[in-house]
């Protein structure tokens, strides 16, 4: 998991959710406003958005691009359970939130890295 993850506001423009998540070195940035989570705008969101001929990235608005129904989990949520419900949604990410703050971002990747480190402790 990534810990204490980056946050954008749905208003914020794509550009600067692109400069954030490049800035960041990061995939997947959840949208907050008024600390509740709202959404979460990927960079392959970014990409399909940016490659549209009308999109301004310096116009265009996060809540345009952001996907509204968020997989948010507890941060003692089972990895096994979170990883189930990522595969039978195809999610790229689950948001790891207390109470209504988002402390987290689980990625397929995290998920792997999971695995990885469990087939190295069996091996």
């Amino acid at each position: 998991m990534t810990a204490s993850p980056r946050t954008i506001s749905p208003g914020s423009t794509l550009a600067q959710a692109h400069r954030a998540m490049r800035g960041a070195g990061i995939r997947h940035l959840p949208v907050v406003e008024k600390n509740v989570v709202v959404g979460v705008l990927s960079a392959r969101d970014l990409l399909m958005l940016e490659s549209l001929p009308k999109v301004d990235q310096n116009e265009a608005r996060v809540y345009e691009a952001m996907i509204r129904d968020v997989f948010s989990v507890a941060p003692n949520a089972p990895l096994g359970e979170v990883v189930e419900t990522m595969i039978a949604r195809k999610l790229g990410s689950a948001i790891v939130v207390d109470g209504p703050n988002v402390v987290g971002v689980l990625t397929t990747i995290d998920a792997l890295h999971a695995l990885h480190e469990l087939l190295e402790q069996h091996a």
